[in-house]
């Protein structure tokens, strides 16, 4: 019993110290609760006074340095803004568009419109023609063919923007139902007797002009190759022309008194003397000064002698 008694007390003081010590706890966390939260209101209200103070600050400091920057740029002298150059716009599609000059060299005509307006997309697509391989070597400039010629290549670049039904034909039909190359060839085959009159003038307007050319070419090569004869050339060419002319008459006068002879031809000089007086009785006979017995009687000796001579 007494034991029991013992522990009976025991767990009434465990219990009443127990009570205690959470009073004593619930006293102090209450007190560091009030303490923490005034420490805290504190905390906040001086965090609170310092930031306005640092707003305040940093307000003055930004206004004078604005009314710092305000005082420069007075000084400064405002430069002029040069005059904003205006852009002439792009030209538009009617302003780019060939003139009537050029429609008309190439073939574009009423007549050639009128008969375009009648077609459709089954002219070309029912046309009797074979397809041929395509040529994949030709390349293709602003959307034709450069397998035609000059001037059916730039008719068609024409006819492409100044007739809309061939642009519109074009665009359906190829390369869906036809090749380019195609497509080209039928059209040139219809319009035929409206395009060739145009193409057979222009190229024998080439024709025309490169004949010119040439012709002005070879004037200038035949200028720039004649050789141009100085005054000297020409004086020191005149001595040569009288000198031929002398020539020229000492052979007229070897031919009419004859060949009259040197020393130098031969070492008979007897010979020449009896030609010399055969030569003087031919003039004495002929002049018939002396009677005709005298005549009769020299002219054959003298015949005789000059026969002999012109041995």
């Amino acid at each position: 019993m007494d034991l029991w008694e013992r522990a009976r007390s025991f767990a009434g003081e465990a219990a009443k110290r127990s009570q205690e010590l959470s009073l004593e706890a619930a006293k102090r966390s209450s007190v560091l609760v009030s303490e923490t939260a005034k420490k805290s209101k504190e905390i906040f209200s001086e965090t609170a006074t310092k930031s306005r103070e640092i707003a305040a600050e940093a307000t003055k400091q930004a206004d004078l340095l604005a009314g710092q920057i305000m005082h420069l740029a007075s000084d400064i002298p405002v430069p002029s803004i040069p005059p904003i150059t205006v852009i002439s716009p792009l030209p538009s599609a009617a302003e780019t568009a060939p003139d009537a000059d050029e429609l008309k060299r190439y073939g574009i005509t009423e007549d050639l419109r009128e008969f375009v307006n009648g077609m459709t997309i089954s002219t070309f697509r029912d046309f009797p023609l074979q397809d041929e391989p395509e040529m994949s070597d030709v390349p293709t400039v602003s959307n034709v063919r450069q397998d035609l010629n000059e001037w059916q290549a730039r008719h068609a670049t024409l006819v492409l923007s100044a007739v809309k039904e061939i642009s519109k034909f074009r665009y359906e039909l190829c390369p869906r139902y036809m090749k380019e190359r195609k497509f080209w060839r039928v059209y040139f085959l219809l319009v035929n007797n409206y395009v060739t009159p145009y193409e057979t003038k222009y190229f024998e307007e080439l024709k025309v002009k490169a004949e010119e050319e040439k012709t002005v070419s070879q004037k200038e090569i035949s200028q720039t190759s004649e050789p141009t004869t100085s005054p000297e050339q020409k004086d020191t060419k005149m001595p040569s022309k009288t000198s031929t002319s002398s020539s020229r008459e000492q052979d007229l006068d070897v031919f009419l008194l004859g060949d009259l002879g040197s020393d130098d031809e031969g070492p008979d000089v007897g010979d020449d003397d009896d030609g010399l007086d055969d030569d003087f009785d031919k003039i004495d006979g002929t002049t018939g000064l002396e009677s005709d017995d005298d005549d009769d009687g020299e002219k054959k000796p003298a015949a005789g002698k000059a026969e002999s001579g012109k041995e």
